[in-house]
């Protein structure tokens, strides 16, 4: 299974390495990445296997969005089933 993990704020230092440890150090394994700046805003996208996650799904949703929290961006995290299913036809 994957989970498709968007990011957006104001662009610092150090936000693509601070995610990634944090997939890391929950056996959550970053397969696809894509990230823009446009002036001073950050955007990303990426997607994650999640088959080994060492914690429940919702507990990783909260630990990411909390770690966008604290610097300053909108962390959002979506099971691949529920992305899959929004954007069926």
């Amino acid at each position: 299974m994957k989970a498709v993990i968007t990011v957006t704020g104001k662009d610092s230092v150090g936000i693509i390495a601070k995610l990634a440890s944090e997939c890391a150090k929950y056996d959550a394994n970053i397969v696809d990445i894509s990230q823009s700046v446009l002036s001073e805003y950050f955007a990303m996208i990426m997607l994650a296997d999640i088959d080994k996650l060492s914690i429940p799904f919702s507990e990783f949703v909260d630990i990411l969005s909390n770690t966008g929290s604290e610097k300053g961006l909108a962390v959002h995290v979506m099971h691949e089933d529920i992305f899959n299913s929004m954007h069926h036809v």
